[in-house]
């Protein structure tokens, strides 16, 4: 089981582009990337051969492209990320972060439906 790591915001992003595509060469990584800010190729390359050092991906050179996999459990990366920032910006209420977050006004109704649907079936299991 690999232990807990706080990935950089760098590595996040590649992270959420393996999560999303699966199994992924380095030039659609960064391309991916390119779709929200500019990325250089030998940057996310460098990135991602670090990532793979930490046991964060793993990289496949069985062909001539390199493909490049997650060894990050989304859930568990985010689930991580989630308690450290409620523990260190909330001290460690969810409720006090739940309560920010849907004082600033941005959740749509059908998000506030679904929240409201989350804590029935959370009271139903109390």
């Amino acid at each position: 089981m690999m232990k807990p790591y706080k990935p950089t915001n760098s590595e996040l992003e590649i992270l959420q582009v393996l999560w999303d595509q699966g199994p992924s060469s380095v030039r659609i990584v960064n391309e991916e990337l390119n779709k929200k800010k500019d990325s250089g190729y030998t940057t996310t390359l460098k990135l991602m051969q670090i990532m793979t050092e930490k046991g964060l991906t793993s990289r496949d050179t069985s062909a001539r492209t390199h493909i490049y996999t997650a060894l990050a459990s989304e859930h568990t990366t985010k689930s991580n990320l989630l308690q450290r920032f409620v523990s260190t910006t909330f001290k460690g209420s969810a409720g006090k972060l739940v309560m920010s977050a849907l004082g600033s006004g941005a959740a749509s109704q059908e998000e506030l439906a679904d929240i409201k649907a989350l804590i029935a079936k959370l009271e139903d299991k109390s």
